[in-house]
């Protein structure tokens, strides 16, 4: 690919994500979007309050500075850099926050994050907001494509901190009211701080891992904005020319003309998963092939004798036994079989997988790890005491863009996640100001409805 080719692609990127916010959404976008706002905000919220959040709140609340946003889920108000940080990592302190497969990353932990923290910083409107977070995604869903793919996850490279980096940037920098040429610069900036090491997988208290995820990217792309912002200027190209971006992290494999592909035609947000269980990946199917096996032949726990679990050897030992309880597959199943649903708090009863009855259940669970099954498509037998053989396998589990959840079921899992930290009445009145983002005058309005 030449350089002149390249150079074309900072032009696009910059005219695009400079224009973005004067451009209609078409209406199932944005009612999309609004699904993933409401998603990332109640990941936040209740994020605010387990292990990762309260140490990210500690912190940007020690950091001082400025009053510019809040650190949803607290009554804390700090710097927009701050408050992407915290925010960043209480979206994704748990296994709540949607994910986008194409990209291998969770958009929304960053991108939403930011994007708030830069709309409350510059009092922009609800409408802006909206867009602003539909454009993250559209950057950040793209960069994996564009640093070669799966092979830049191979080289250890975390595609789950530069995707969001760059879409939560592009969301800032809309936001910020950067002209073309200081988007050129706030990309660079981007560039120079993109960073992150698959390592993060070794992370068992999820801290540094929400850092990794959410936290860091968000940060960093407020930090780039507001640098230009403040005056700082930097190289007008950082996709091209000698030692590039590219260069650096896809020698052989970068196409960096995907991060134009179908701009303003085919929007990354309407490719992006929100959990229906608040567990990890994995186990999502497994939950959804239970609960239809359950259903339709109408068990009870005393009917099954055995429950095996076919899942593809690549992702079988995330959620083999873990202990921590929303990702503990063996534990999230039995839940399942004894109350035909898993909720947020069912699935955080740390104390509960010791429970005779879960463990009266784990002992009928067998898990094998299969080469030959694809990732998130799990085969689910469940045999029964007198014999009889139940098979299920989910291939688009609910929440996916093949099996999207409504707005009810979009709702009714943000109420789950919300009602006890801010209590029934407020849970309910910050839904229904999300599903009318585009009428809030100021995004700082929303802060008494985020905080407890």
């Amino acid at each position: 690919m030449s350089e002149n080719s390249t150079g074309s692609v900072i032009e696009g990127l910059t005219a695009y994500i400079a224009n973005a916010l004067r451009s209609d959404l078409p209406p199932e976008v944005a009612a999309k979007a609004k699904h993933h706002l409401l998603d990332t905000i109640s990941s936040m919220i209740s994020g605010a309050h387990m292990a990762p959040g309260q140490v990210a709140v500690r912190y940007a609340a020690s950091q001082g500075g400025p009053n510019e946003a809040l650190i949803a889920g607290s009554n804390v108000i700090v710097s927009a850099v701050n408050a992407a940080l915290a925010n960043g990592m209480t979206a994704h302190a748990d296994e709540t926050d949607d994910s986008h497969f194409a990209s291998r990353s969770h958009l929304g932990c960053a991108v939403v994050p930011a994007a708030l923290a830069m709309a409350e910083r510059e009092g922009c409107n609800g409408d802006a907001l909206l867009k602003a977070v539909v454009l993250g995604y559209d950057i950040g869903g793209r960069l994996t494509t564009a640093l070669g793919g799966d092979r830049f996850y191979e080289a250890g490279h975390s595609t789950h901190s530069f995707a969001p980096l760059f879409g939560a940037a592009a969301a800032a920098g809309a936001l910020a009211g950067l002209s073309e040429q200081q988007l050129r610069w706030m990309i660079s900036y981007t560039a120079q701080q993109a960073s992150g090491v698959n390592c993060w997988q070794r992370d068992a208290d999820h801290i540094e891992k929400a850092f990794d995820f959410g936290g860091m990217a968000a940060r960093n792309a407020i930090a780039a904005a507001t640098m230009v912002q403040a005056g700082f200027t930097g190289l007008d190209d950082v996709f091209t020319g000698e030692r590039n971006f590219f260069f650096a992290y896809a020698p052989d494999d970068a196409q960096p003309a995907a991060l134009l592909d179908a701009l303003g035609a085919r929007y990354e947000i309407m490719h992006t998963n929100i959990k229906k269980w608040t567990v990890g990946s994995p186990i999502q199917a497994v939950l959804d092939s239970v609960q239809a096996i359950l259903g339709e032949n109408d068990l009870v726990p005393e009917d099954i004798a055995e429950i095996v679990i076919r899942m593809s050897d690549k992702e079988s030992h995330v959620v083999d036994n873990r202990h921590m309880a929303e990702i503990n597959l063996q534990y999230l199943t039995a839940v399942m079989v004894l109350d035909r649903t898993v909720t947020f708090a069912s699935a955080h009863d740390d104390a509960r997988m010791e429970a005779a009855d879960i463990q009266n259940i784990k002992q009928r669970i067998q898990l094998i790890p299969d080469a030959n099954l694809p990732r998130r498509q799990p085969v689910i037998e469940i045999k029964t005491a007198t014999g009889q053989l139940f098979s299920h396998r989910t291939s688009a589990v609910r929440g996916t863009p093949e099996n999207p959840m409504s707005q009810k079921e979009v709702g009714d899992k943000a109420f789950d996640l919300v009602a006890d930290p801010l209590g029934a009445d407020k849970a309910r009145a910050l839904i229904e100001r999300i599903w009318t983002i585009e009428t809030v005058r100021n995004t700082r309005d929303l802060r008494e409805l985020m905080t407890p």
